[in-house]
């Protein structure tokens, strides 16, 4: 049996690390292609290296654009991928423009679709990934969910029990494969001058966040308020990047900017991290997984379990003073880190369900 796999943005080598792995272990071909949305090596090469994944087979080179150009791009060889290889799934991943590109370009040509990481709702609908996930489950044969409240929206909407399999988080097999090698391997905390807990990592790059100039301005500022009384981590996104570069002089003299890094060098940073400001949904449950308390610098979360239990709070990314308060004075409620989502094997048991065969005939 043909897997072909759709990748294209950092976090979706992460996911497919693991369940590469499950894939050839379970005897299954994979096809990886990657369709370039994320082509800056800083965001892509390195990750290839880092995290033992083989050369994509095939390399589409999208690059940036609009995200119709992009779509339009990915979609014409996707197209002629599955033409070519006549893989018997098409795999996605996540929420990326990658993800709905191959999800349309397979339902297409009738090959059936498995979505990684489905039911995931912000129910705001003015962010480009929440469409994009949407119509990627519409469109899959096969949907699996990390979470029950993922697997509870897809029932919510209609979707048949059989398509939809709760397999868990393939993100945090990631995790358990590369947590030791990080805190052996990573030299960013010496590099850096850092002492474990003594500083707060950010990480920001949703388009809500920066491409509205108030937004950012207002989280820079936010994330400079704290860095008075403690050091603050930055890594930039390239559209972060270029979204300060745009802006007018900022206030964030204490905040360290830096390149993107690798997984190895992040993971480090996170798990010793004394809290951590992001947008970015993986992240979110990273900061969790390594027990770190995590700020979220948007009005709603698809990982609601990760809100109603107190580890992850919502922050309003246009009240600077907020982000600094929740930053420096915020706190785990008692208890809060017990009997929340976190199992090993979703991997395996997505590739297991692969193995099973085609979807059921009643399938879209």
């Amino acid at each position: 049996m043909k897997i072909l796999t759709i990748v294209g943005a950092r976090p979706q080598f992460i996911k497919s690390a693991p369940v590469s792995r499950a894939l050839a272990a379970a005897g299954l071909q994979e096809v990886l292609l990657h369709t370039g949305q994320h082509y800056d090596p800083n965001m892509s090469d390195v990750f290839f290296r880092e995290l033992g994944l083989r050369a994509p087979d095939l390399d589409l080179g999208a690059g940036p654009g609009s995200h119709a150009e992009q779509t339009a791009a990915m979609l014409v060889g996707i197209e002629r991928a599955i033409v070519a290889r006549q893989p018997d799934w098409v795999l996605v991943y996540g929420d990326t423009n990658s993800t709905l590109a191959g999800a349309l370009a397979a339902s297409k040509l009738q090959v059936p679709v498995a979505h990684v990481e489905a039911g995931m709702r912000s129910f705001n609908r003015r962010m480009p990934e929440e469409v994009n996930r949407i119509v990627a489950d519409r469109l899959s044969s096969l949907l699996f969910t990390p979470t029950p409240a993922a697997s509870r929206n897809l029932r919510h909407e209609g979707f048949a029990e059989a398509d939809i399999l709760e397999a868990g988080d393939v993100m945090y097999d990631a995790v358990l494969m590369f947590r030791e090698k990080a805190r052996s391997a990573s030299r960013i905390l010496e590099d850096l001058r850092l002492a474990p807990k003594s500083y707060i990592l950010a990480t920001i790059h949703r388009a809500e966040n920066t491409d509205a100039a108030e937004t950012l301005l207002a989280i820079v500022n936010g994330l400079a308020l704290a860095a008075r009384q403690v050091p603050v981590i930055m890594p930039l996104h390239p559209r972060t990047r270029q979204a300060l570069d745009r802006l007018p002089r900022l206030e964030g003299a204490g905040i360290q900017f830096m390149d993107p890094l690798g997984f190895l060098d992040m993971q480090r940073l996170e798990m010793e991290a004394r809290v951590i400001a992001t947008d970015s949904g993986g992240v979110q449950k990273e900061a969790f997984w390594h027990g770190v308390r995590c700020v979220t610098l948007r009005t709603e979360t698809e990982w609601v379990e990760l809100t109603e239990a107190g580890v992850n709070q919502l922050c309003n990314p246009r009240d600077s003073e907020a982000i600094c308060d929740l930053l420096l004075h915020g706190t785990f409620p008692p208890g809060a880190m017990k009997n929340l989502p976190g199992s090993g094997g979703a991997s395996d048991r997505i590739a297991a369900r692969l193995r099973a065969g085609k979807p059921n005939p009643g399938a879209r």
